[in-house]
């Protein structure tokens, strides 16, 4: 039986109205997956060429020529096609749709008469189907298709996308399983797993989610299917290293599932992985799986994410290595490893609403993600470091992997589709139901509808929450109905105030992070909160190495940073006095709009204090002087040119 998980608002009753949120809707809509389709289809000429809608041309007839680009480029246009639903889904747009359907047109055409549907393998390597999972990512971009097909026929009602891929979900099934005659394997990169289990939510054939718990299952079973399949292709791989086959931890192989007790290998696939473990959880009644899932996000959460939600330790590899391993130059942190934490955060709401899932959903949403992408929507982050020093980059092999300014495009582009697709759903990780009880997750304005004991009800959010900790509701029901309200208390805020109707409401959470209001809600009732916005100086883990004797600023779901535009050069030079002052002032001009904050602060020697041209000195007299520090934002750096940047400041006692 399922464990009764919660239910998310579906998002055609979702429309974003929100003073933050609302400029990144609406550059995704405009800007960032028009961008995109010009550049999947090479149409960029500053960008790298993708071509990943020219393969799908070639393998679909229209075209002669050779596949080029990433052995998963699939993936991208699947991507491309689910934020292009989600924006379907909220706002008609004859010509997006236009686009996509034509774009299904030619999936069409170069899927096999099997059901199979891989350009790569189609075109370049026909006779290797499902020789080489451990690297060829043939079941992650079905996975993404599948997910792109669900979006699709939930946002325009067609079904031809979503009748391919259940025709290549057939074919998958008929290849895999626990059957004697069929192959006992799982894909290097998860995806398909959580894919699997949103095409069983659609079509109710049980089929789907009975081979997603396969995959599941089997990843990290012995005889090991890697070391397997490895055997039989002579072994050859793919890539000219055996990392992929042989590297078990890697692929998150090395032990099943539910014996899993660290986060292990790359970061994107492991929490891609937990994503579709607690998916499986939740629909079985698989408690063991649930308490694996629950064990791998107390590791990550407490033990391996950056302060910024970022996690992925080190670019070998793109991966997780120790436990409070968290440098902040040569960090990886991947966008799409933040936006799989994200999915993994959501899932686990939907099994067990607690407060300390949606706090880390908006700590990764409003730092890492949004970082991931510049402010006119055409730049992307694919690596999101902590430390910048712009003089090191290109010179020292160990930052070989930081990019110093976004990038318009990237021969390995899962991370712009990727962050298109989450800011296009935004409006679905916003509420979840459970019983009758509703609970804000994310407070982002807008509006929401459902039906409860059939009487339609509206809950408009005005929210200021972002910059100012304000938040407004207001309701509308077609008749009184009983429900509860749960509002989460974010991790950040030192109080909380809420009045109901005008009059002060007891403000006091439970031990999941919520203040729940149960009563019969009828139309014109308001609810107001106000959260207090300190300024906090945050600090680590005495284990991690890196941030001893440094200070980060928060506020709000903010992390900030300083950077050279503000600051000049060196910032290793600054301190912040621990009784020093720290002032949030709004400034509308700068960045968008944003809150700054200006702090007390001191700088070091200066490369002119030492004359003498000396690299060390014995018993060299320190002499600081009084200067203002000025922080922003963290998702705001590198949009005013190349620069230095540091969110880990030294403090001064």
């Amino acid at each position: 039986m399922p464990i009764s998980p919660t239910k998310f608002i579906p998002l055609r009753n979702i429309r974003i109205e929100d003073r933050f949120w609302s400029e990144y809707v609406r550059l995704v809509r405009e800007v960032v997956v028009p961008y995109q389709w010009r550049a999947l289809n090479d149409e960029v000429p500053e960008a790298e060429p993708s071509h990943a809608v020219h393969n799908f041309k070639i393998a679909a007839g229209q075209i002669s020529g050779h596949f080029e680009g990433m052995v998963f480029q699939d993936s991208d246009v699947a991507k491309w096609l689910e934020a292009a639903a989600y924006l379907l889904e909220t706002k008609p747009d004859a010509e997006l749709e236009n686009l996509a359907d034509g774009m299904i047109d030619i999936i069409a055409l170069a899927q096999q008469p099997d059901g199979y549907l891989n350009t790569y393998f189609t075109i370049k390597e026909p006779g290797q189907r499902w020789t080489n999972l451990a690297e060829c990512h043939e079941l992650y971009c079905a996975g993404h298709m599948i997910e792109a097909a669900v979006a699709y026929h939930r946002a325009t009602g067609k079904r031809k996308l979503l009748d391919i891929v259940c025709r290549f979900a057939d074919h998958i099934d008929s290849v895999f399983g626990p059957e004697p005659e069929k192959l006992k394997g799982y894909d290097g990169h998860q995806e398909i797993e959580l894919a699997l289990v949103k095409l069983y939510q659609a079509t109710g054939e049980e089929r789907y989610l009975k081979l997603s718990e396969f995959f599941v299952n089997q990843r990290g079973a012995q005889p090991h299917f890697y070391q397997t399949e490895w055997e039989k292709r002579g072994g050859a791989v793919h890539f000219n290293e055996l990392r992929m086959s042989h590297d078990y931890p890697y692929s998150q192989a090395h032990l099943p599932v539910r014996e899993q007790q660290t986060a292990e290998g790359h970061s994107v696939r492991a929490v891609y992985m937990l994503t579709g473990m607690a998916d499986v959880a939740a629909w079985t009644g698989d408690t063991k799986l649930l308490e694996a899932c629950k064990t791998l996000w107390s590791n990550i959460v407490r033990r391996r994410m950056y302060i910024t939600g970022g996690i992925g330790s080190q670019s070998y590899g793109e991966s997780f290595t120790s436990d409070y391993d968290l440098p902040g130059d040569t960090v990886y942190a991947e966008t799409c490893a933040s936006i799989g934490l994200i999915f993994f955060a959501h899932r686990m709401l939907s099994l067990e609403p607690k407060s300390e899932y949606a706090d880390v959903m908006e700590r990764a949403l409003y730092n890492t993600v949004v970082s991931g992408m510049s402010q006119d929507g055409k730049h992307f982050f694919y690596v999101n470091p902590l430390e910048v020093n712009p003089a090191a980059t290109g010179k020292n092999a160990n930052y070989n992997h930081i990019r110093t300014v976004r990038q318009g495009w990237f021969g390995c582009a899962c991370c712009p589709p990727n962050i298109a697709r989450l800011l296009a759903s935004l409006g679905s990780y916003i509420y979840t139901f459970k019983g009758r009880t509703v609970y804000t997750q994310l407070y982002i304005g807008g509006y929401a509808d459902w039906e409860l004991d059939g009487s339609k009800i509206t809950l408009e959010q005005q929210s200021e929450y972002a910059w100012e900790g304000k938040v407004q509701f207001d309701i509308t029901a077609d008749n009184p109905t009983a429900f509860t309200m749960a509002l989460r208390v974010p991790d950040w805020t030192d109080g909380v105030s809420v009045t109901l109707n005008g009059m002060p409401y007891p403000a006091f959470a439970g031990e999941d992070g919520y203040i729940e209001i149960d009563r019969v809600w009828s139309t014109n009732d308001r609810l107001e909160l106000e959260f207090g916005m300190p300024i906090h100086r945050m600090k680590g883990h005495p284990l991690v190495r890196h941030t001893a004797g440094r200070i980060a600023l928060q506020r709000g779901p903010f992390v900030y940073c300083l950077e050279e535009a503000d600051n000049g050069a060196n910032l290793h030079q600054l301190y912040i006095p621990r009784d020093g002052q720290l002032r949030a002032t709004s400034s509308k001009e700068m960045l968008g709009g944003i809150y700054v904050i200006t702090a007390d602060a001191v700088r070091g020697d200066t490369p002119e204090a030492w004359q003498d041209g000396a690299l060390y000195r014995k018993d060299a007299e320190w002499l600081p002087t009084p200067v203002t520090a000025t922080f922003i934002p963290y998702y705001a750096w590198a949009n005013r040119g190349e620069g230095e940047m540091t969110v880990w400041v030294k403090e001064l006692n």
